[in-house]
């Protein structure tokens, strides 16, 4: 969210990653430009930083010309089921050590405004797609409302090794592996200010709860964390064996 959460990630991804023993690294990086969509020149920096695979959400296209960039990002994916005209990846497959995890996100259809199809039939036709390319995969549920990510998770369980919700910017409590080896979380949380309503400064957003008046939200920058969490995977079913929710705070000056 917005330069505190992506320095941070930066300044903490290659000790984190050494300290979690973690393969692959993904992230939904599509508030890391001043809150509101990705830049080629920020995609870069968090990939060399140590990510592996970039996903976005609904404000994939907020940055001016990144319709453009994203072509030339082969480590970025847009969602899934945008319309077929939009440009860019509708998937990602990283191997380590011979292990080939697919990656993939879906928009919700519930409170979001960007035009997109069934999530549902999207993830379906995806999955076969993917099917032989990759020995797991991993579906980032970028949506508002629970219900449907709950119920996404039902429908893939047993045939993804994890459903991981983003996009509320909250982390959420009820991770757990599904009966068919899916881990499931509702939401990752934000890795961004956490002294803010969403990561954006807490007065403006007050106020225009207060007055209904429109405001520009300015990113804030206290409390910064790192939120997500870690899924162990069994190489030989390519199903979750283990899902851990992380929550990193940085020292406070």
């Amino acid at each position: 969210m917005g330069r505190p959460g992506r320095n941070f990630v930066m300044e903490r991804l290659a000790g984190l990653r050494e300290e979690l023993g973690a393969d692959i690294v993904i992230a939904n990086a599509e508030n890391a430009a001043g809150g509101a969509g990705i830049t080629k020149k920020i995609a870069d920096q968090l990939l060399a930083a140590g990510i592996d695979a970039i996903t976005l959400g609904d404000h994939v296209w907020d940055q001016k010309n990144f319709e453009n960039e994203i072509i030339e990002l082969e480590k970025v994916c847009r969602p899934a089921n945008l319309p077929e005209n939009n440009p860019g990846r509708k998937y990602l497959i990283v191997e380590r050590d011979g292990f080939r995890l697919g990656i993939f996100t879906v928009l919700g259809r519930n409170y979001l405004g960007l035009k997109a199809s069934c999530p549902f039939q999207a993830a379906d036709t995806k999955l076969a797609e993917l099917n032989g390319k990759c020995d797991a995969v991993f579906v980032e549920a970028h949506m508002e409302a629970t219900s449907e990510k709950i119920a996404l998770g039902w429908h893939l369980e047993g045939r993804t090794c994890a459903v991981i919700g983003t996009h509320t910017h909250v982390a959420t409590a009820d991770g757990r592996i599904l009966p068919g080896g899916t881990a499931y979380l509702s939401d990752a949380g934000m890795c961004g200010p956490h002294d803010s309503v969403l990561g954006r400064n807490k007065q403006e957003v007050i106020s225009t709860f207060l007055d209904g008046m429109k405001r520009r939200f300015p990113v804030a920058s206290d409390d910064v964390w790192i939120n997500g969490c870690l899924i162990d995977v069994a190489a030989d079913t390519g199903r979750a064996l283990r899902l851990e929710r992380i929550g990193i705070a940085k020292p406070r000056e």
